[in-house]
């Protein structure tokens, strides 16, 4: 792995250096074993600790087959998908990767003793398989994790509609908390210049993921002049939901869950700011009953400080703690775009609210490739921001996955995979000069 390593960080390095390295017989990675998806069974999901679960191991390197790319990881990150796996929750990923094999063909090498984890990247082409014709070994690049197979037609218009749509390395095997991974090209997407390889790899899942949510003709299609309520918005999704918001020309509301979270917020240029811990809302009054009156005074906080407007779109993704809630809060006739349900996945609300003030709830799971490598194109142009603010090695996987569960960490948390170190991988200074404010924002709190 030296010699790739220095391969990469050569200036001078072309294509052909990249082809002539030998590939590795295994390599490190972020694992969880299927004898052990069972450990946490009769433990509360809030009792159970991810790091002892998440082991670094060598595992064999797979061969891309037609269409996928073995990738070179310098840098991934932990999403929430990544906290889930490792808790085994709701269900374990195991079942996940044995359904996918049942497809047959190149699908049957995901059904492993063993899946690798992980669902963003940034990295280095080491090798393409058959019918790759865009890639080539030596380009830098992010991979976005949607993995589709579109031979069923109710793909083509949108590939998230896919039959076969899954979300890789949580869902598939080969993720990106590793040394290598394996993609499907059309995963593939230019890194940006001016990122370091931690830097462009914090982005991928959340950035897309709030991309759709806000933005797409598959989300809530917001507008200049729209009021959105953002849940955790000093977290991973909310961070990139607020930017998408401030760019886009309409109001942020941002809840945060303590003040230097909502000093992030505040740097971002957000004037309208909840500190929902500060200001003690209890959404439910016991496991079983729902508190309406929360939801009353959370809807009268909210017109205090849009100058008396309830909100057109509400940012969901907390799910069964705060759900009932966004569906009051929304205007008459607006918008509640939900995905993740982090607190839980059973919704409970007064669907009168719902029906009798005309208002929808959309479902968004990530992005389809147009909309992530449209996402990519704004990160790269410096227009959307990464939001990290902490980077582990491989080596400390586990107590990264563990801050994310704890909600220990503010915006992404990054993993150094090849990488030796921050700070690694930027090729085009000057635009990097223009952004680093924003690029450290989150690293300052």
């Amino acid at each position: 792995m030296a010699d790739l390593v220095a391969t990469i960080e050569s200036p001078d390095a072309a294509t052909g250096d990249y082809a002539s390295l030998p590939v590795p017989e295994s390599y490190r990675a972020a694992v969880l074993f299927k004898d052990e998806q069972h450990m946490f069974e009769g433990l509360a999901v809030c009792d159970r600790e991810p790091a002892k679960a998440v082991h670094i191991n060598d595992v064999p390197t797979p061969e891309p087959g037609p269409g996928e790319a073995l990738i070179a990881v310098m840098a991934s990150s932990i999403n929430y998908n990544t906290v889930w796996s490792a808790l085994f929750s709701p269900v374990p990923t195991f079942a996940f990767l044995k359904r996918y094999a049942r497809t047959g063909g190149q699908a049957a090498r995901h059904d492993l003793p063993y899946h690798v984890i992980g669902s963003d990247l940034s990295g280095v082409v080491l090798r393409t398989g058959p019918g790759v014709r865009r890639w080539r070994p030596g380009d830098r690049v992010v991979a976005h994790c949607l993995s589709v197979e579109l031979e069923d037609a109710a793909g083509h218009d949108d590939t998230m509609l896919d039959p076969e749509q899954r979300i890789w390395g949580f869902e598939t095997n080969f993720g990106g908390l590793a040394h290598l991974a394996l993609v499907k090209a059309n995963q593939l997407m230019p890194k940006a210049a001016h990122l370091t390889w931690e830097e462009a790899a914090a982005p991928g899942l959340v950035n897309s993921t709030a991309y759709r949510q806000l933005i797409s003709r598959n989300g809530a299609r917001m507008k200049v002049g729209d009021n959105v309520l953002i849940w955790g918005a000093g977290g991973g999704l909310g961070s990139f939901a607020t930017q998408y918001v401030l760019a886009g020309g309409a109001t942020p509301i941002c809840v945060v869950s303590s003040e230097p979270k909502a000093s992030i917020c505040r740097s971002m240029g957000v004037e309208a700011i909840i500190d929902r811990r500060a200001e003690d809302y209890r959404f439910w009054k016991d496991a079983h009953t729902p508190d309406p009156q929360e939801w009353k005074r959370l809807g009268s906080r909210i017109r205090e400080v849009t100058g008396g407007e309830d909100v057109d779109i509400v940012f969901e993704h907390p799910g069964r703690e705060t759900f009932a809630a966004s569906v009051y809060v929304a205007r008459r006739g607006g918008t509640i775009v939900t995905c993740a349900s982090t607190s839980g996945y059973r919704h409970e609300f007064d669907n009168r609210y719902l029906w009798m003030h005309l208002k929808r709830i959309i479902g968004s799971h990530f992005a389809n490739y147009r909309e992530a490598w449209e996402a990519n194109r704004l990160i790269a142009k410096g227009r959307i921001h990464p939001t990290l603010s902490q980077t582990y090695s491989l080596a400390d996987v586990g107590q990264a996955v563990d801050d994310v569960h704890r909600n220990r960490h503010h915006g992404k948390v990054g993993v150094l995979c090849l990488a030796p170190e921050v700070g690694l991988g930027v090729t085009d200074p000057e635009l990097r000069a223009r952004c680093e404010s924003a690029i450290n924002r989150f690293r300052t709190c």
